[in-house]
């Protein structure tokens, strides 16, 4: 049950407005505690105090090298444990990179989190609360190159499909919005492509249009087959089909959609295939290309060459096509795209 949900119940009667200024306090630095909500009466404060204030904790936080990624490994309150990625931007600020579910069950074959299994999906809660606690963790640190406190940028990108918690990730996004200074294309959901979900964003009035980004990782039917298990041989028409229709209606000069490819040697990086990945491209419109380099995990699959990578946004910038390559962070703490994963729980807290 959510908090939400626990506090409907503890005051049946109590106007909608309270929650609010809860869920205001949330995000008040200065405030670690429902004795901090000063808006609530005394009262209410004492009867709230069996609600969790935070529906995660730290188990572990490791630190890159560089000192540009920290990884976190959060306790839930049933015993699970999910990982939630931080990292500094190119403006100076930080990115968060947060979890939807634990585990996942589209079993992506570069993707380390594919081999837990879907565990269950995270709640609203525990989503909101990754951010909450990166920002008390960046408040109460001093962290070597930088004086940066700010969240300036969040991307699902963790662990689990987004839009299979599409209830969960829409409440969450409605509550940053509302109480943060992250605006819509600040955030990105990032999916392997659930086209019923895609197709319900284009008419669900409540979903806030942040930047989405599907992970398509081959514009050849049977290569992406062999990436992402459960795609399937109409699924990239119907997807070029959605892509039209999302762009018609939603997109303009800051609002572009993103398909993400992961880099895999001799499956995805030929020639070829970066051809019909261009073609593809060019057939939607305004989409851009994020070529993300392998991260090496106990997955089949190999690192594509720099060289080859090299050549391969050569023929999508020949034909017009905008891309670019994305920076690896932290992956000297499994903390890269692709590397998250829980095998079993840290002995000791480093927080």
């Amino acid at each position: 049950m959510s908090r939400k949900e626990q506090f409907n119940r503890l005051f049946p009667n109590t106007p909608a407005f309270r929650w609010k200024q809860i869920e205001q306090a949330f995000f008040v630095s200065s405030i670690s505690g429902w004795d901090g909500v000063t808006s609530l009466s005394k009262e209410m404060r004492e009867k709230l105090k069996d609600l969790p204030w935070m529906s995660v904790s730290a188990n572990t936080v490791m630190v890159s090298k560089k000192k540009d990624t920290h990884k976190a490994l959060l306790n839930l309150a049933d015993g699970q444990i999910v990982e939630s990625v931080l990292m500094e931007n190119v403006r100076g600020e930080w990115t968060i990179c947060v979890s939807s579910q634990v585990g996942c069950a589209m079993r992506c074959g570069f993707c380390a989190t594919g081999k837990m299994g879907l565990k269950r999906s995270l709640t609203s809660d525990e989503i909101i609360d990754q951010y909450r606690f990166w920002q008390t963790y960046l408040d109460g640190r001093t962290i070597e190159g930088t004086d940066a406190k700010r969240i300036s940028n969040v991307v699902f990108m963790g662990m689990g499909e987004p839009l299979a918690n599409y209830e969960g990730v829409k409440e969450t996004l409605n509550v940053w919005l509302a109480h943060t200074d992250l605006g819509k294309t600040r955030i990105t959901v990032s999916t392997v492509g659930v086209l019923p979900r895609l197709e319900q964003i284009l008419t669900d009035k409540a979903w806030p249009h942040v930047r989405l980004a599907i992970s398509l990782h081959s514009a050849v039917a049977e290569t992406r087959k062999q990436i992402v298990p459960t795609s399937y041989d109409d699924f990239l028409p119907k997807l070029a089909d959605w892509a039209r229709r999302y762009l018609a209606a939603l997109g303009n000069r800051r609002h572009h959609l993103t398909f993400e490819y992961v880099m895999l040697k001799g499956v995805n990086d030929t020639i070829e295939q970066a051809q019909a990945l261009a073609a593809f491209v060019r057939s939607i419109g305004d989409v851009r290309c994020n070529l993300i380099p392998y991260n090496l995990t106990d997955c089949e699959f190999e690192r594509s060459e720099d060289n080859q990578i090299s050549r391969f946004l050569a023929v999508l910038g020949q034909a017009g096509v905008t891309a670019m390559k994305r920076k690896t962070m932290g992956d000297d703490i499994a903390a890269a795209c692709g590397q998250l994963i829980v095998l079993t729980a840290a002995a000791d807290k480093t927080v």
